[in-house]
């Protein structure tokens, strides 16, 4: 036999010349028209249907055995067509030479049946097949096949997009030798990137301060007076309340360039005060004094906390447990808690609780005391030392009292006043129930005390306030508290400081402090206070109250004038700290109160440290110029006359005389 057409197939591949470029392109017309024959051919045929051409790809090393038979050839040359048909593009991308073999030798192929093409078949199979691996890489089937050889650079040579050439081409491994290189790219990528969020940030900050940006919040008079009238006929809008307050604070924060023309701060600062009013609920002069206290932005936050509650504390009772064992006890209930902060080691903040904290075995037993945060702040201010005489002299319900007890281990004495007697049965209860053993209650004026008993080592005055650091807990503050109760509430609390002052004995080797607490954030009572005392009492002065955290007070307020120490003093505020509106200051008293300092009484055995002179009578006068008459605001003589008249009947009433007829018989009796 002659040489056949193999033994062309297996030569060296013709030499690339200039015809090339159409020889392909004939081999590509070529190609589609045999697809085309072979799709016409395949539905008429009798061979089998023509598997899915994964499957050669799974058995590349078993191709040539698979088209071995006779009725299987045509269904190979089938697929090897349509394969080059799909794939034309891919000899081109992958470098492979096409066979110089014509498309009539592979029409003589078809007419001479199986006995001779089973090596030309897996030959051209295998060539097919490299040409799909070189065009599309693996397939997953391929994973499955059990083959040995798999390339894991094949197929990813190619980038999907045109984005991710770039980041293929500067890609690098992350080796020992440019790690610090890498790192040194990547922290200067995230400067620039913070450098363009903070310029974001700049460039927004211009944008909303500009000209064009200025909020219209004040109304013209005309149409002020017809948005008063259609508002009292509808419901305020809640949510308009709320953004023109929060435009109003911001145009107070930047007023030159925020505020509209021919518009004053004042204009401003009265809208705020009445949408506070009518968004909040609190009356005008409460919302006035509390707006003074604070910068805009600030006075916003502060109405803001006092619509939230506080958080519930409770305060360990350390004469029967530990912080530590009462937590363990409340978590087994179900009760989640923290330390309530590091400024306190027996406070216990509760965020949930399965069981109601007022019932449980632990507080029926005394093992802790239901307590805001805030009250903790005045005893250990007070900072009481063990084998003292002590008197709380607003004691009641004894949170405060029974803390003192607490820190003394029961040694000395605490005398817990309360003058209401039916808020001392609650005082009473409280001390049992903790197992207070040291505490001594009485009911008696506390602007008595002077009188009754003195000589104490510490005081502890937490005097009645109107409220105003509690309004979270009293909404009622908002609108029942007025300018007669701002007059008459520093009244009282000025006579309760020089009461506690003059029960204090200065000589004493350990004590001598007085603290004045009051839950109200009003300058009127805390600072001036403060301030009328130490100006009354030459004999004290402030000092440091020793707690950790707090704003100092107020030196000048609305062109008032303190004493330079009242930035010793604390104040806490709900939107700062979290607690309750407070107000602390410490007192030492260094000498004997002076003689004639206040009303000199005359009684003998009292422990003020000046030998039965210089008990105070405590309706002084505010102003206090000295002597007798300035001290009681002189005498009413014809006044006085008819009390003493009236006292003079009412005792021979007692007795069971009638005044009327004692009268008629004379003033020898009456009189005697």
């Amino acid at each position: 036999m002659g040489v056949g057409r193999r033994m062309k197939k297996q030569g060296p591949p013709p030499p690339l010349d200039e015809s090339r470029i159409s020889s392909l392109k004939k081999r590509k017309a070529l190609d589609t028209e045999d697809s085309t024959q072979v799709k016409k051919r395949r539905p008429s045929g009798n061979n089998a249907p023509t598997a899915p051409s994964k499957k050669q790809t799974t058995h590349v090393a078993n191709s040539g055995l698979k088209h071995g038979t006779k009725g299987n050839f045509l269904n190979g040359s089938a697929k090897q067509a349509d394969q080059r048909s799909q794939q034309g593009k891919g000899f081109r991308a992958a470098g492979k030479k096409p066979s110089s073999v014509e498309s009539s030798d592979d029409d003589a192929a078809d007419l001479l049946g199986g006995g001779e093409n089973s090596d030309d078949d897996s030959l051209a199979a295998s060539d097919d097949e490299d040409t799909e691996i070189g065009k599309g890489g693996l397939q997953d089937d391929f994973l499955d096949s059990g083959s040995s050889v798999y390339d894991s650079d094949t197929g990813n040579g190619r980038a999907m997009f045109s984005e991710d050439e770039g980041d293929s081409d500067a890609e690098e491994k992350l080796t020992a030798a440019n790690i610090e290189g890498l790192s040194r790219r990547l922290d200067a990528t995230q400067e620039d990137e913070a450098a363009e969020a903070q310029l974001e940030l700049e460039e927004a900050a211009l944008q909303t301060n500009i000209d064009g940006d200025r909020p219209r919040i004040l109304q013209d008079a005309e149409d002020d007076e017809e948005g008063a009238t259609a508002a009292s006929r509808l419901a305020p809008d809640l949510q308009l309340l709320r953004t023109r307050i929060t435009d109003t604070v911001r145009v107070l924060d930047d007023f030159a360039k925020l505020s509209e023309d021919g518009r004053s701060r004042a204009d401003y600062t009265a809208q705020l005060l009445k949408d506070i009013c009518a968004y909040y609920g609190y009356s005008p002069f409460l919302a006035a004094k509390l707006l003074d206290l604070f910068p805009p932005r600030e006075a916003f936050a502060f109405f803001e906390a006092n619509e939230s509650p506080r958080p519930l504390t409770i305060r360990t009772n350390t004469l029967k447990t530990h912080r530590r064992e009462l937590a363990q006890s409340l978590i087994n209930r179900g009760v989640t808690l923290e330390p309530v902060g590091k400024w306190s080691k027996v406070g216990l903040q509760i965020f949930e609780s399965q069981v109601p904290l007022g019932a449980t075995p632990e507080y029926l037993a005394g093992h802790y005391m239901l307590q805001a945060a805030s009250s903790f702040l005045p005893v250990m201010a007070l900072a009481p030392q063990p084998d003292e005489r002590i008197l709380d002299m607003a004691a009641a319900p004894g949170g405060k009292t029974t803390y003192i007890s607490a820190l003394m281990k029961n040694t000395g004495c605490v005398f817990a006043n309360d003058a209401n007697k039916a808020r001392a049965k609650a005082l009473i209860g409280n001390i049992h129930r903790l197992g207070a053993k040291n505490t001594i209650v009485c009911s008696h004026d506390a602007r008595e005390f002077p009188r009754v008993i003195g000589g104490f080592d510490r005081v502890l005055l937490d005097a009645p306030c109107s409220g105003t650091g509690v309004i979270a807990k009293d909404p009622s503050v908002k609108t029942n508290k007025t300018e007669r109760d701002f007059m008459l509430l520093p009244h009282l609390q000025k006579q309760l400081l020089l009461a506690a002052i003059d029960s204090v004995d200065h000589a004493s080797k350990t004590g001598g402090y007085i603290v004045y607490s009051t839950c109200s954030v009003t300058v009127e009572e805390n600072e001036q206070v403060v301030q009328y005392a130490l100006r009354k009492r030459p004999n004290v002065k402030l000092v440091e109250t020793g707690l950790a955290f707090g704003v100092e007070g107020f030196v000048n307020y609305m062109g008032k004038t303190f004493d330079r120490d009242m930035k010793m003093t604390r104040r806490y505020y709900p939107h700062k700290y979290n607690v309750d509106g407070f107000f602390v200051s410490k007192l030492r008293k260094v000498g004997p109160s002076p003689a004639g300092a206040g009303g000199v009484v005359g009684v003998q055995g009292v422990g003020n440290g000046v030998g039965g002179e210089g008990v105070v009578d405590m309706e002084t006068d505010a102003d206090g110029d000295g002597g007798v008459d300035a001290v009681f605001g002189g005498w009413d003589e014809d006044e006085d006359e008819a009390y003493i008249e009236k006292g003079r009947r009412r005792r021979m009433k007692k007795k069971g005389i009638d005044p009327k007829a004692k009268k008629v018989n004379g003033t020898a009796n009456g009189t005697s």
